[in-house]
């Protein structure tokens, strides 16, 4: 019967794009089961037909240059964007929802930038918008936090997110490869792109976390608020140290609740090797949620890829095949806000791990001493390197006691204005 097939255009048809047609023909048979639906891919949006001619034939897809040939096709009721980049998936999608077409995305650039907006266009024409696959790629935790975790109250989501720096760290870590060898590695692989700035910056991770702080607080929040740092250039004497005094340095993205307020960052981080996330190792992803009811939990699994992506993309296409069946299109994929409020720094805290270099000269160790006292923070941990280097300065590592973001800041501000010293690395240190 023509009312039991939903046909979907589909934006794009890369590495994940080829990937939904596979999965929807693979597991037909349990997909027609869940949905009563014969779920297709009727019509590709691509730039070069030629190059994507073989796909198609594949799958029975036909193939077109212009957006127009799905959004005014009436047959087509999901439109699935999987092209990446703001625009013009942005303008494609807008164009899709206000002509009542239900959509799916993984573009998580586009969401943590414009998701408020895109929703409310979907409420305002009951449309249905997904978007399962723009964070972890395979591992279903939007969808997790959403409803299994509806009843919870979420204290603190930590998530390893960027497998590109996951992957680069863990080669720095178990095989003593500079961060330039480990960068060069993960692009030969192709986990890492010719300009690899989103991810060893720490954007990349920052915009998933943006969509994280969204689901587990309701609280919008864009990029000016999150704290950001990458592990560009990240020294291997701190990934060594780390090791020596028993942790990990992890790209973490944090998102925690203090209050009615929340602060989110992403940094390099040190982690205790008892510790779940610092056993994630290579291009994989994990988060780690802390809530009142189920305690800690973690969820685990390939963060990018053609079948762990496209098998969340088409999850979300299920949900709205189900939706059509039961006539309850329109609900927004997360329901729960509250009002923004980002949590200031003097109530941030942490331990911190400092490195720094200072001059071979007397009472070096005492000025060090003053300065943190002047901030209120004290030694957990401090290690000096024996060895003087060609410019006759030592190595000191230090790990505070747990202290304010705002007492941290004082600390690194007056290391920097008093001669002899160079600060060479600050990082936050979890859950010690």
């Amino acid at each position: 019967m023509e009312e039991d097939k939903l046909k979907i255009g589909l934006l794009g048809l890369g590495v994940v794009g080829s990937g939904v047609p596979m999965i929807l023909k693979e597991h037909a048979e349990k997909i027609a089961q869940v949905t009563g639906m014969d779920i297709s891919v009727k019509t590709a949006l691509v730039r070069d037909e030629n190059e994507k001619a073989r796909q198609a034939e594949k799958f029975d897809i036909e193939l077109t240059t212009d957006i127009d040939d799905i959004l005014n096709d009436a047959e087509i009721q999901v439109v699935v964007e999987l092209m990446g980049k703001v625009e013009p998936a942005k303008t494609y999608i807008e164009e899709a929802l206000k002509r009542g077409k239900h959509v799916v995305t993984a573009n998580k650039d586009l969401l943590a930038q414009h998701g408020g907006k895109l929703v409310q266009l979907a409420q305002e024409n009951h449309c249905d918008l997904y978007y399962e696959a723009s964070v972890a790629g395979g591992i279903p935790i939007l969808r997790t936090i959403a409803n299994s975790l509806a009843a919870d109250n979420i204290n603190k989501i930590l998530g390893i997110v960027n497998g590109t720096t996951n992957y680069m760290l863990t080669k720095m870590v178990s095989e003593g490869l500079s961060y330039e060898t480990a960068l060069s590695q993960a692009q030969a692989l192709g986990f890492a792109e010719s300009d690899p700035t989103n991810d060893v910056d720490g954007i990349d991770a920052a915009y998933k976390m943006i969509i994280l702080s969204q689901f587990g607080f309701g609280m919008n929040i864009n990029l000016d608020m999150v704290t950001i740092k990458g592990i560009r250039g990240l020294p291997i004497e701190d990934v060594k140290m780390a090791a020596r005094l028993g942790y990990e340095i992890k790209l973490i993205g944090s998102a925690e609740k203090q209050g009615d307020s929340i602060y989110t960052e992403v940094g390099p981080m040190l982690v205790k090797r008892e510790h779940p996330l610092a056993a994630v190792r290579d291009e994989f992803n994990a988060v780690f949620i802390d809530s009142s009811g189920v305690g800690e939990s973690m969820y685990y699994g390939p963060g990018a890829g053609a079948k762990p992506t496209a098998t969340s993309v088409v999850s979300d296409i299920i949900t709205i095949a189900k939706n059509l069946r039961l006539g309850t299109t329109g609900h927004m994929f997360n329901s729960y806000k509250h009002k923004t409020k980002i949590t200031p720094d003097n109530q941030v805290m942490a331990k911190y791990y400092l490195s720094l270099e200072a001059a071979d000269q007397e009472g070096q160790f005492l000025k060090l001493a003053q300065i943190m006292t002047d901030a209120n923070v004290g030694f957990d941990q401090l290690v000096q390197n024996q060895e003087k280097n060609e410019s006759q300065t030592a190595r000191i590592v230090v790990i505070t006691h747990t202290v304010s973001k705002e007492q941290m800041a004082e600390v690194i501000k007056n290391i920097k204005a008093t001669s002899g010293f160079k600060l060479l690395n600050v990082m936050k240190v979890l859950g010690d």
